[in-house]
Formats: structure tokens, sequence, C-alpha cells
């Protein structure tokens, strides 16, 4: 079910939600040059982009992740989410939490890959365990609607409470409004889940 099929009231909600959430922000910038870090956060994006572009081609995550995000957004170089997806690809399969949000942002959009809610699910997963609070909310909405996963509201639950915990604003909004269909043995069962996962740090989920 896409992001514009007619659905019931409280699934667009949700979708308003979803897309509340963009980009997440620069963070982690352990190896990154300061120069670079400096150069973005002046908006200096040529200079930003030429010092991420060196690290990253010496295979630095927290670099390619950058790069990715400046390509993604347009910054210091035209709008490209062929090559953000390449960037965001490289980091994220080294780690990287912040791109692998992304990365599944551009395959649950569509944005320079074919849309895939499963690979959106996959890299959400990862990000999600890492304690990504945004990952955690879009996994608990791509349970809620049944995108790349089987709809489940009590997953769905779990996830947007484990990312209301963490931080994220709509997280709360998202959990209340699937708990309205949902039995009180089913939210008791997704409570007593998030508490098995906070145990598991989120591996195995």
């Amino acid at each position: 079910m896409g992001l514009n099929s007619e659905q019931p009231n409280n699934m667009k909600k949700l979708t308003i939600a979803f897309l509340l959430i963009t980009f997440s922000a620069l963070t982690s910038w352990a190896g990154d040059s300061q120069k670079g870090v400096s150069a973005y956060a002046s908006g200096d994006y040529t200079t930003a982009l030429q010092e991420f572009t060196e690290l990253a081609e010496q295979g630095y995550a927290n670099a390619q992740s950058n790069l990715g995000l400046m390509h993604a957004k347009g910054q210091g170089v035209p709008q490209d989410y062929k090559q953000a997806v390449k960037w965001y690809t490289k980091a994220a399969e080294q780690g990287n939490a912040a791109a692998q949000f992304n990365l599944a942002l551009r395959y649950a959009k569509g944005q320079g890959v074919p849309q895939d809610y499963k690979q959106a699910v996959k890299w959400y997963t990862k990000a999600a365990e890492q304690g990504d609070a945004d990952a955690q909310f879009n996994l608990g909405l791509m349970y809620a609607k049944g995108q790349g996963v089987p709809q489940d509201s009590v997953y769905a639950h779990m996830w947007f409470n484990l990312a209301a915990a963490d931080g994220n604003e709509n997280a709360s909004t998202g959990r209340d409004i699937v708990a309205d269909s949902m039995t009180t043995a089913d939210i008791s069962k997704a409570q007593s889940l998030a508490r098995e996962c906070l145990k598991k740090n989120y591996k195995g989920c």
C-alpha cells in the first residue's frame, strides 16, 4: 500500500507522521576531517564536499555517509539520489547507522533506487538495532501499514514504544493510533516485547 493510496484515517495520520521524518542529522564525526566538518557547518559546501570526497574514497564510513547526504540534499552538487545511494550503501555496509537510516529512506521512497519496502525494512532494522529512534519509528510504521513485512500491530506498537523512549517526537502518537485497534492482551504483549527488546539491546527484536 503506497503512501498516496486510500487508507483508513489512522493510517493517514501515520503517513503524515512519516512525512515529517527527514534526513538524520550529520552525527558521529570520528575520523572525519575537522576542516570538512567546519566547512559544512558554516555553509561552505564546496570545501566540505572536497574534504568528504577525499575521505570517502579512502573508505571512511562517516565521510561516505556525509557525502551521501550532500548528494541527496543537493549541497555543493546537483541533487543526485543515485550518488547518494552509492555512498550511503558503502557507509551502511560498514555499520554507519545514519547511512543505514538514509538508505532505508531512499528505498522506502523509491529515490535513486526502485521502491523496495523489504530493503527499506532491512536497513531500518540495522539502524534501529543501533538505537536510532527515527529508524525505530519508521519500522513501526512499516509494520503498521504492512510494507515490506506482514501487517502486525503488536510489532508496530513495540517499535513505536521503543522509538518514543529513545526520543522520537512522533512515536507516541503512532503508538496511540495503533493501540486504538488493539486488544488489551495485544498491547500487553507489545509492551512485553519492547521490554525484552531493550534487554537484548535491540538485537533480534
